[in-house]
């Protein structure tokens, strides 16, 4: 199928997102979760999120609220979560020039009085997706960037990290991968000793299906997995997916109604099945 040659590709960090939704979205493996998201008349966004360690007992939660002025191209985030971390987030988009995000994002402890911030810029035209941020450390900023090129479906990404203060780079990452309608293939190589890749397709309205694959230069240690979902009908879907340490996933999603989502998901150990130990997930979306 022949791409359109001026779309614009995605950022780095989502090249390869559709194979890694297949194994990632509908699991919570060994938590139960809650998640609320609602919108107040006057445009405010909230989300809370609750979640529990089956394991540990451990509980966590976290609260956003996010307002938009879409005439300034203005956008407020502030955060809160369990670990009393306070972080706000200023950005301002397509004003300076079309296609440029530019983004302010603080954090602030008050039991250690720790502060952090990162200044934040991306820009994305067609063929080209780029972007750059630094952190505001006076003892050496470590400035991250990346940059994505696309034409007619095939897309090649590099990342780098460097540490100002040590005079390195932390990373050096390579991409490339080709998507084309329901059909996706992405191949990356972390600093030179981490290879990886992935396949995504999209079977039909209903299954979607993806491999990936792993390893280390210098070990055999190989991984390896295979994932799938089906949609069942507009409101069910179950998905499946294992790997060859054998560990077998499995996941149901119901809408049960409009704004109200039901997920379980189960881990098995294949290997040590009678031995137990095995993990359930429950998760509850609410949306108003």
């Amino acid at each position: 199928m022949r791409r359109d040659p001026m779309a614009v590709p995605p950022s780095y960090s989502d090249l390869g997102k559709s194979a890694r939704d297949v194994f990632n979205k509908g699991y919570g493996f060994g938590m139960v979760k809650l998640e609320l998201k609602t919108k107040s008349s006057s445009g405010v966004e909230f989300s809370a999120t609750g979640s529990s360690n089956t394991d540990t007992g451990k509980a966590s939660g976290s609260l956003e609220t996010k307002y938009k002025i879409k005439d300034y191209g203005l956008t407020f985030t502030q955060k809160w979560n369990t670990d009393n971390t306070l972080g706000t987030e200023v950005s301002v988009e397509d004003q300076l020039a079309e296609g440029l995000k530019v983004a302010l994002d603080t954090t602030f402890v008050p039991n250690t009085g720790k502060k952090s911030g990162k200044l934040k810029t991306s820009y994305k035209r067609e063929l080209v997706n780029l972007g750059c941020n630094i952190d505001i450390d006076l003892a050496g900023p470590t400035i991250y960037g990346w940059a994505v090129l696309g034409y007619e479906g095939w897309l090649a990404g590099y990342q780098i990290a460097f540490d100002t203060a040590k005079s390195k780079l932390s990373q050096n990452n390579f991409a490339l991968g080709y998507k084309a309608g329901d059909f996706q293939l992405h191949t990356n190589v972390n600093d030179g000793t981490e290879f990886g890749g992935s396949i995504y397709q999209k079977v039909n309205d209903k299954v979607e299906t993806s491999v990936n694959l792993a390893w280390t230069a210098g070990s055999n240690n190989t991984r390896f997995g295979i994932a799938a979902k089906y949609q069942l009908d507009d409101k069910t879907s179950i998905m499946a997916k294992v790997n060859n340490a054998s560990l077998i996933g499995m996941g149901y999603s119901h809408t049960l109604r409009p704004g109200v989502k039901l997920t379980i998901s189960g881990l098995v150990d294949g290997k040590n099945f009678s031995a137990g130990g095995h993990k359930v997930g429950l998760g509850f979306e609410l949306e108003a």
